[in-house]
């Protein structure tokens, strides 16, 4: 079970590898065959499922983005956690947005969804 320490400190890693633009410290939150749904997939990859499956699939998807939004900043808001989940409350270039992460054995991100308000 996931507690308050290690959500404070999933959240306070991820946001500064983001804001850093530092991809690999990013990717090395994810377990190889991650899963990331977004619905900025589709405007990005041409992947109307909205979901990317592996390391090297959404690599390529946060690359492209990164290029597109060079300035990419978040701003944490509060970090939300249960028993395998933690969920980030983050402004971000397109307004108030949230991830939810959910866990494996290892304290590494199996499945990803992002949700934004705009």
């Amino acid at each position: 079970m996931l507690d308050a320490a290690f959500a404070a400190e999933f959240a306070r890693d991820w946001i500064e590898a983001w804001n850093s633009h530092d991809l690999p410290r990013v990717l090395a939150h994810y377990t190889e065959d991650f899963e990331m749904s977004s619905p900025v997939i589709p405007s990005i990859t041409g992947d109307p499922s909205g979901t990317l499956a592996g390391k090297p699939a959404v690599a390529a998807y946060w690359t492209k983005a990164l290029g597109m939004m060079p300035n990419l900043h978040f701003d944490l808001e509060t970090t939300l956690f249960g028993v395998d989940s933690i969920t980030l409350y983050y402004e971000g270039h397109r307004g108030p947005s949230a991830e939810v992460f959910f866990f494996n054995g290892d304290g590494l991100v199996t499945r990803a969804f992002a949700h934004y308000a705009r």
